[in-house]
């Protein structure tokens, strides 16, 4: 099982930094994105390369037993840099280069000093799971457990302390982000001191190995997946958020849609709709028809039931926006019945009686839906016509037809 959360997180991992490879490569010089594409990756090789048939096959191919420790450790030991490196990118602010360098030229002398001991030190039977313990007391070896372990200490203390810290100033994502982040840091923590305990254990004559093979393990890689999480969380909230409001909007829609489906559909105004669209592209069809049936409205719209309803509406609740809504409301409606009745009303000479001149945009579009969908107040009815002189012998009174009205 545990062979298979690690193949599976690293694959996961992976798989992330393919989806951000093509930022990179259109932006190599930007440090915040390697920094990201650095936490991916290095996150996902510690994965792989504590996995023990990865571990076995490393010491195989190489010939030198246990070889693939410090492959791994050193994995392990640039991850949490390149974690610190890019809470100090993210964050931003003076003397940020200097600050990572720092970080950077640090951790490459403890790279260093890993290969070092190991090379001076003397490891010929293979260990792959409890390496840390059963080393723990050879010279060289021992230093090196004791250096990469400080070290990730160091760096995820680091970087949990910066995270929740920075996280208690800021809101949204950035603080979701920033709060999984240190969390992720402070499992970190978990597996490094759980592995050092169990390390100066063995130093007076105590073996505890479940510290370094079940603990440290399961606190790594709850570390890492939260890490990952938090770092991904800050770029993938933005976008949720855009399309959730796409998605509101396109709802709130429906009713100036549904006034004006009649139309689209006689006149053939509306569009195939998009199969397996985002939410901003099934809005863009919606708002598309919309206008599509607006324009063949235009020559029909009353531009003086327009004006008595806006003013009317604007005298009682001296709000400009919902009597500009209630307006268009009031207009469209009468324009669609109009448009559908052959001889109620004949058809407006070319350039009379026009409101596009102030096409409503998308915020006054989802407005006018409120309107239409019953939130607006009432609107005025027409007024009445002058009353003409009888005919002298009518044989029959014709009925009058109804004063347009706007459904609000």
């Amino acid at each position: 099982m545990n062979v298979l959360i690690n193949y599976v997180s690293c694959g996961a991992l992976w798989l992330g930094l393919l989806v951000r490879a093509p930022d990179l490569l259109r932006h190599r010089s930007d440090p915040y994105l390697r920094s990201l594409c650095a936490v991916l990756g290095l996150a996902g090789l510690c994965f792989f390369l504590g996995a023990p048939p990865t571990v076995g096959a490393i010491n195989r191919l190489g010939g030198v037993p246990n070889l693939a420790a410090p492959l791994t450790y050193a994995a392990i030991i640039a991850y949490g840099a390149a974690s610190q490196v890019l809470i100090v990118h993210w964050r931003g602010g003076p003397g940020v280069r200097r600050t990572a360098r720092r970080w950077i030229l640090a951790y490459t002398g403890v790279l260093a000093g890993v290969a070092v001991t190991f090379a001076l030190g003397d490891a010929p039977v293979e260990r792959r799971t409890d390496l840390d313990t059963y080393y723990a007391t050879t010279p060289y070896l021992a230093q090196m457990i004791v250096l990469y372990l400080v070290a990730h200490l160091a760096a995820v203390t680091v970087t949990a302390v910066t995270s929740l810290r920075w996280a208690r100033r800021v809101r949204g994502g950035l603080r979701a982000g920033l709060t999984l982040i240190g969390v992720g840091a402070l499992c970190g923590t978990g597996y490094s001191a759980a592995k050092l305990v169990a390390v100066v254990a063995r130093w007076f004559g105590r073996d505890w190995p479940a510290l370094g093979t079940a603990v440290s393990p399961a606190a790594a890689g709850l570390g890492a997946l939260l890490t990952v999480v938090g770092v991904l969380v800050p770029l993938v909230t933005p976008r949720v958020a855009r399309w959730c409001r796409a998605r509101r909007t396109y709802t709130r829609l429906e009713p100036l849609e549904r006034a004006l489906d009649d139309l689209l559909v006689r006149r053939t105004l509306r569009l195939p709709r998009p199969r397996l669209a985002s939410p901003a592209a099934l809005l863009m069809w919606r708002q598309t028809s919309i206008h599509n049936a607006l324009s063949q409205l235009d020559p029909y719209f009353d531009r003086d039931l327009f004006d008595r309803t806006r003013a009317s509406v604007l005298g009682t609740t001296a709000d400009p926006g919902r009597a500009e809504a209630a307006a268009w409301a009031a207009v469209i409606v009468t324009a669609v019945r109009d448009e559908a009745t052959p001889g109620r009303r004949p058809p407006p000479a070319p350039g009379t009686g026009r409101l596009l001149d102030r096409v409503p945009g998308p915020a006054a579009l989802a407005r006018i839906a409120d309107a239409l969908d019953g939130t607006a107040p009432a609107v005025p009815a027409p007024r009445a016509a002058p009353a003409q002189p009888a005919e002298p012998a009518p044989s029959a009174a014709a009925p009058a037809p109804p004063a347009p009205t706007g459904a609000v």
